[in-house]
């Protein structure tokens, strides 16, 4: 039995006993770790044998280091027992199996104390788990409420995405970096751009597009709006066309600077015609024989609906002429006569007015002034109850061509115009710009301005027709351009009230169809000029 397990000779039997009983112990304490491992779920690994009761050490997986410090200490006792006996050289088989005994229980105790340091792991463990488990909740509560935050990040995409596509059709904001331009106050930047022209702000505003966007204020292009032809300013400054951008009339009175447009004929008619028109809104008002036709313009202002919105009669002979007051149409008529529509009912009034036709007539102010060719103007109300009595006849010395009442509304004779004009220079044309100013053409071929605060003898400004051609008609934006109408070839005159030469000029008739131009009227878009056979319309928005 001795040699079971022994590493000495056969004859020295102390120690082989000695190791004999430790592989016994050694047994033991392997089953009580396999049991441990079961209760604990924990690999301990493998108890190795060692030479003389050397080694119960741990392999494979790392332990505690309070499960390492126990079984250090019964490694190191049963060495103590073993070891001891074969240094003294001597003793019996009991005295050895009590040594390794009391190695064995210094060993239990040792084991005992690091059963209990795992004993109150595996408690802090249990209490760790539960607040694992307590913050499950938590945990899933913030699984949600990241899945929330994903949610509200794809909406916040959605929303990026969104207004970067805005941004294409906006202007960005202004840049964070760049040049020190874009880091003024907006204040100094409208007061440095004000400086510039027009093309040098076409320029700026390539440069990005938030000085695209700032670039396109009203308050930048409206000095530059009112230096330009047309543009829906009047001298004094007022904004005729408030609700159209500034920058977009200044682009279309280029048009009209450089003469660029695009022709065509809106209205035709089979006999010759002496036609006067008016414009309200979108809709345009033209004589034609004993009739007034209204008629609406399609979006484009370029071309009419050829069924007339209405249609207005009650004179015996042609329509010489018509104006468009307070929601009534008042006409004048060869007959002598003098008519009043509403424009929209089928109220018509009309009444004698002169012993001859009527050639001209104007209201303003609830009052109707009219001329005829019996050498007498005549004022009347416009009153539904006073219709047809005459407030005033006012006597002139020859046949009264055309007439204006003055915005103060004076209704009394102030001054005579002129002293020095030839015989025949009669006036065919007349409007007031203000009260004290107003613009006249006529047979003599010229186009004059007067201001009555400087004389009233003579103009203070002149245009003369190049071709020597009678002047029909005029009309004025109130601030630099003209146009006028002439006898020969229908010719459309554009001028610029601060040169004297003729800006530009649109013959509209050959020579077989030779009109006069006897009425024309335009917009900042626009103009519409009215001959013998048709009615022609000049497109400067879309050239």
């Amino acid at each position: 039995m001795g040699s079971q397990g022994g590493l000495g000779p056969p004859g020295d039997g102390g120690p082989g006993e000695g190791e004999g009983e430790s592989g016994e112990t050694r047994k033991l304490h392997e089953g009580r770790a396999a049991r441990g491992k079961r209760r604990k779920g924990k690999g301990k690994g493998k108890a190795g044998a060692g030479q003389g009761g050397r080694g119960s050490g741990a392999e494979g997986k790392p332990q505690p280091p309070q499960a390492k410090e126990a079984a250090g200490l019964g490694a190191e006792a049963g060495e103590r027992a073993g070891l001891g006996k074969v240094r003294e050289g001597g003793g019996s088989v009991e005295e050895g199996a009590r040594r390794i005994f009391r190695g064995d229980e210094g060993s239990a105790g040792a084991r005992k104390e690091a059963k209990g340091r795992d004993d109150g792991k595996k408690e802090e463990w249990r209490v760790r788990t539960g607040q694992r488990e307590e913050a499950r909740p938590a945990r899933a509560q913030g699984r949600g409420a990241q899945a929330w935050g994903r949610l509200a990040g794809t909406g916040a995409a959605m929303a990026a995405a969104a207004e970067e596509e805005a941004g294409a059709r906006e202007p960005a904001g202004r840049p964070a970096a760049g040049p020190a331009l874009l880091r003024l106050p907006e204040e100094l930047l409208l007061l440095i751009c004000s400086y510039l022209d027009m093309q040098a702000l076409g320029r700026l505003a390539q440069v990005c597009r938030w000085l695209r966007r700032f670039t396109n204020c009203d308050l930048l292009w409206r000095r530059i709006a009112r230096a330009s032809l047309n543009s829906g300013f009047t001298r004094l400054g007022t904004d005729l066309m408030a609700s159209v951008p500034v920058k977009e009339r200044v682009k279309v009175s280029q048009n009209w600077r450089l003469g660029r447009c695009r022709q065509g004929i809106l209205l035709k008619w089979k006999c010759s015609q002496m036609p006067w028109m008016q414009l309200e809104g979108d809709s345009l008002y033209i004589s034609q024989a004993n009739f007034i036709l209204a008629y609406q313009f399609r979006p484009d202002g370029a071309s009419l609906n050829r069924r007339p919105l209405g249609v207005f009669a009650g004179h015996d002979e042609d329509v010489c002429h018509f104006v468009l007051a307070n929601s009534h149409i008042i006409s004048a008529g060869g007959d002598g006569k003098i008519g009043v529509h509403k424009i929209h009912s089928t109220f018509t009034v009309k009444y004698s007015a002169h012993e001859q036709e009527v050639n001209c007539v104007d209201c303003k102010g609830g009052i109707i002034v009219s001329g005829s060719r019996d050498r007498t103007a005549k004022v009347w109300p416009l009153a539904s109850g006073r219709l047809g009595q005459c407030l005033h006849t006012i006597q002139t010395e020859d046949r009264v061509w055309s007439i204006a009442i003055s915005p103060l509304h004076s209704g009394q004779l102030m001054t005579h115009l002129g002293g020095d004009f030839p015989p025949g220079a009669g006036v065919l044309d007349v409007m007031y710009e203000s009260p004290s100013t107003l613009l006249s053409c006529g047979y003599d071929t010229y186009v004059r301005y007067w201001d009555l605060r400087a004389s009233v003898r003579k103009c203070v400004m002149e245009w003369e027709e190049p071709h020597d051609s009678t002047l029909y008609c005029l009309q004025t934006d109130g601030n630099h351009l003209l146009a006028t109408g002439s006898s020969y070839y229908g010719v459309v005159r554009l001028w610029d009230r601060r040169q004297r030469a003729c800006l530009h000029a649109f013959p509209l008739t050959s020579t077989p169809l030779s009109s006069p131009v006897y009425c024309l009227r335009f917009t900042t878009r626009h103009l519409y000029a009215a001959l013998s056979y048709n009615l022609h319309g000049l497109d400067f928005q879309t050239p």
